[in-house]
């Protein structure tokens, strides 16, 4: 695919459709000549071309000054709904037709967006692998040895590869963060309810988040503060007044805390610590002198979320569905969401007890410091090795990226570097809740952007 066939990030379309040099409707063509022509598992639902071309045709009537995503094309992970088109969340008998649209979805559509089609997921959004999927493994665009990461892989691929401008993914433990780590994406996993989740088949309903998967932090923060908004149909739902002034802008002032070297997991990549001793420095000529921190905090959060209650929570919303259709469950999925019937009722209210008194620490440390800067993940994975060790490969993706939603933590991942294998390595900068504005104007200081194939 030649360079000028790409779908290029929403900023930068933005300025060719005002420059003229390309149109809608050209870009709708190329649109689906990709994805028609896509091997990589992408895809599980796509939209026909000529309904797409009618809400072209309908852009004449409104102004591109005005209208902040007209013409962008972008994707929806199959377990946000959108009218039209079916609901899946990976899994085909579960498969749902949906009478209306997830309000983020019409919020990006009223903004002049024009949605594509559905990408593959880990079934039920449970995973950070990418594999667990009857719609096909997706695979690094870098390197097709190594995983994509998940669960929202098909959105983090059909970005990758230059089909969409961005895509919404879904993120209760990592699932937005790790394939945009992986992939060489931005990876946005907003503060919990700032996004509707009024349509989306929820991993977690309490902790899970709509995220965004696009080129820069602009064009994810952009998206963002277009589908924000409080909606009283969620019951998680807050409120954004005032959230995203644009006032903001980092100064040198600002304290930045990374773990202690001991705290640092890497699990044997020399390479991984490498690439984050690199990103500690660059917090150092940008920002200051850095605080080394400790981790057990965001460590004993980690481990409420697959090894306490919230694994039960996964049965509220699919449980039933499991039981009765045994045989259609990816057997991975079946059995971390099977796990949630070992706990009781006085499990789960010890674990919320705890998980207050982690979360007043978290607050006391957040009070000192404007962001924790991790990496996303501490190493890279082959599918193969993947299938062969999927839970503890699970476990270790999630090391640096589980906790964030527990402890009511906003996160944007960026890529900073390049394993010799392909895959970008990535830090996440996390950010306390409703301070998304701050921290994503963090990692945009470290964002580099260097790794388009």
């Amino acid at each position: 695919m030649s360079d000028n066939m790409r779908i290029p990030g929403i900023n930068t379309l933005r300025e060719q459709y005002l420059r003229g040099e390309i149109t809608p409707k050209e870009v709708i063509q190329r649109v689906y000549y990709h994805v028609t022509t896509d091997d990589s598992n992408a895809w599980i639902a796509i939209r026909d071309k000529t309904d797409v071309l009618a809400e072209v045709e309908e852009l004449d009537d409104r102004s591109i000054d005005t209208t902040p995503l007209y013409g962008i094309p972008f994707a929806l992970k199959d377990n946000i709904d959108d009218a039209g088109l079916p609901t899946s969340a990976g899994c085909p008998a579960y498969t749902y037709n949906p009478d209306s649209s997830a309000p983020v979805v019409e919020k990006l559509r009223e903004a002049g967006g024009l949605v594509i089609g559905k990408t593959n997921m880990d079934q039920f959004a449970t995973g950070l692998v990418g594999t667990r999927s009857p719609y096909g493994i997706c695979r690094n665009v870098f390197n097709p040895d190594f995983i994509s990461g998940g669960s929202s892989s098909g959105s983090a691929l059909a970005v990758a590869n230059r089909q969409v401008s961005f895509a919404l993914g879904t993120d209760t433990a990592g699932s937005g963060r790790v394939p945009a780590a992986l992939n060489g994406l931005v990876g946005l996993k907003p503060t919990r309810g700032l996004l509707s989740n009024t349509g989306v088949v929820p991993g977690c309903e309490s902790l899970s988040c709509v995220s965004v998967l696009a080129h820069t932090v602009d064009d994810a923060r952009l998206v963002e503060q277009i589908a924000a908004g409080y909606d009283a149909t969620d019951p998680y739902s807050r409120c954004t007044e005032g959230l995203f002034d644009d006032t903001f802008a980092p100064t040198e002032s600002m304290t930045i805390a990374v773990p202690t070297n001991e705290a640092r997991l890497f699990f044997g990549n020399r390479e991984a610590e490498q690439q984050f001793e690199t990103v500690v420095e660059a917090c150092e000529s940008t920002f200051g002198a850095v605080e080394k921190i400790g981790f057990s905090i965001f460590e004993e959060a980690s481990d409420l979320l697959y090894n306490g209650p919230w694994v039960a929570e996964r049965l509220t919303t699919v449980g039933e569905f499991i039981k009765s259709n045994p045989d259609d469950i990816d057997l991975t999925v079946r059995g971390i969401i099977r796990d949630g019937e070992m706990y009781s009722a006085s499990d789960a209210f010890e674990a919320f007890h705890r998980l207050e008194e982690l979360r007043t620490e978290a607050d006391a440390l957040f009070e000192r410091i404007d962001a924790l800067v991790v990496p996303t993940i501490g190493t890279i994975y082959t599918v193969e090795g993947e299938q062969l060790h999927p839970l503890e490969i699970n476990s270790e993706l999630g090391y640096y990226t589980n906790f964030v939603n527990l402890l009511d933590l906003c996160a944007v991942s960026v890529p900073t570097g390049r394993y010799d294998a392909g895959p970008t390595f990535s830090v996440s900068v996390i950010g306390p809740a409703f301070e998304d504005h701050q921290t994503t104007h963090v990692a945009e200081k470290l964002h580099t952007t260097k790794y388009h194939q």
